[in-house]
């Protein structure tokens, strides 16, 4: 009996399932708000379902239209993607209660690993490192606060334990301005998650961004599919990935990798994940697990060949998959360029029709897109608008066929970080790979401006 599957998300990535689905022969179902009715994946959906207004909390974030949607199609299970619903431990339960398979994590995977300090603890346990910290209970006495501080060593980075995306932290240089920082993080983060408990950790000053990909089937076997580096950001959210990560240290490399599959192991990990870290001086550091899959994981299936939503799919389905770490086979350099619908200088969102535009393609060229000429960019949602890749032999020759690739594409109407990406592909610091978390926004930006 062939499997439907609903598809719970929009742009890109849902044309990237749609994808993965027909290859599989599984007919798709796609939810859509009244925003986006001339999404381009819609044309390629067996089945399509309304479920409300623009606003994402009337639409994609709407779990009971979306259930309502699986039960009027009568899908076998529920792709997330990534964003919105997607690490939603609550939404992963009703999926299942309702009947549907969710396709990633258990709703108890999804539920540990979302929770800082319950994630740290599980991986200290497998045997990753940790940044120094406290994760115990903020005591209310300020002067036990103040020494707890001061034993980890200023600075600190006083963090949610409910945050991500770069919002619910904040760094703290001196004992003078402790006990206001952590006051003001807890009421964000009580506004921003609904959730105010915070924790600390050492701030590591100039780290570089390494993430690694893993893979389980939930039974207890899993495989990772090597590095991604993406230091190269803004405002802790990713402009260019790149995989493998290069000039890791070999030794404290093979000792992360195989304590994050002691991790997947323990915890019976279901589907894709990725486990991200600070890197500085030879030393990994756990930040966390994304229980999902990440926007830039084209970089690592195009160096191994392995297709991780496919893998998703077949895992959640019970479809035949064998994960054998000796099977992956390493090849060259990916790079990734998100092409952002914002203002290249100020990053404003700058949403509007594409009355033009034109792709890369060529050899090693991948290009990962829902928007087409005449398309008109919805202001409600992420600015995501195409993922540029390129893979060659190495780092270099990757770089320079992503110049190629930037030089062709162009879109009009609107604005884009198009101008930004070109620019960086032919920064020293860049090219060098010399660049950490802290370059693009305390060095470029500056210096470009």
């Amino acid at each position: 009996m062939p499997f439907k599957v609903l598809i719970a998300n929009r742009g890109e990535i849902a044309l990237r399932a749609i994808r993965a689905c027909k290859e599989l022969n599984i007919s798709t179902v796609s939810v859509y708000s009244e925003g986006d009715k001339d999404l381009k994946h819609l044309k390629f959906s067996d089945e399509t379902v309304c479920i409300g207004p623009a606003s994402p909390l009337e639409s994609y974030l709407n779990t009971p239209a979306i259930l309502s949607a699986a039960e009027l199609t009568q899908v076998d299970a529920i792709y997330p993607g990534y964003g919105f619903l997607a690490e939603d431990s609550n939404f992963a339960e009703m999926c299942e209660k309702s009947g549907f398979k969710f396709i990633g994590p258990s709703p108890e995977t999804i539920k540990s690993m979302g929770d800082k300090i319950t994630a740290k603890t599980l991986a200290e346990n497998s045997g990753i490192q940790i940044v120094p910290g406290y994760k115990e209970d903020i005591p209310d006495d300020e002067e036990e606060f103040k020494a707890i501080a001061k034993k980890i060593g200023y600075p600190i980075m006083i963090k949610a334990t409910a945050g991500g995306g770069g919002r619910g932290m904040r760094v703290v240089k001196s004992e003078e301005d402790l006990i206001s920082s952590a006051e003001i993080t807890m009421q964000e983060a009580k506004i921003a998650f609904g959730n105010e408990k915070i924790y600390l950790e050492k701030f590591i000053a100039n780290p570089r961004h390494i993430e690694i990909q893993v893979v389980g089937d939930g039974k207890g076997h899993a495989i990772h599919l090597g590095t991604r580096d993406c230091s190269m950001q803004r405002r802790h959210q990713k402009i260019i990935e790149e995989a493998p990560a290069q000039n890791i240290d070999e030794s404290s490399l093979n000792q992360t990798y195989e304590a994050c599959i002691n991790l997947c192991k323990k915890i019976k990990y279901e589907g894709a994940g990725t486990i991200e870290f600070l890197y500085e001086d030879g030393q990994f550091y756990f930040i966390e697990m994304n229980t999902r899959i990440q926007v830039e994981h084209p970089v690592t299936e195009m160096i191994t060949g392995f297709d991780i939503v496919k893998a998703q799919l077949r895992i959640a389905l019970g479809l035949d998959i064998k994960l054998d770490q000796n099977s992956i086979k390493f090849f060259g350099h990916a790079v990734e360029c998100r092409i952002n619908a914002e203002d290249p200088e100020t990053f404003q969102p700058s949403p509007g029709k594409i009355t033009k535009m034109h792709i890369p393609g060529g050899f090693g060229i991948r290009y990962d897109s829902h928007i087409y000429g005449g398309y008109i960019v919805p202001p409600y949602y992420d600015s995501l608008l195409a993922k540029i890749i390129t893979l060659a032999n190495t780092r270099n020759s990757a770089i320079k066929r992503m110049i190629s690739a930037l030089d062709e594409f162009f879109i009009e109407g609107i604005k884009t970080n198009h101008p930004l990406h070109q620019k960086l592909m032919h920064d020293d610091t860049f090219v060098n790979n010399e660049h950490t978390i802290n370059y693009l926004e305390t060095e470029f930006l500056k210096n470009d401006s």
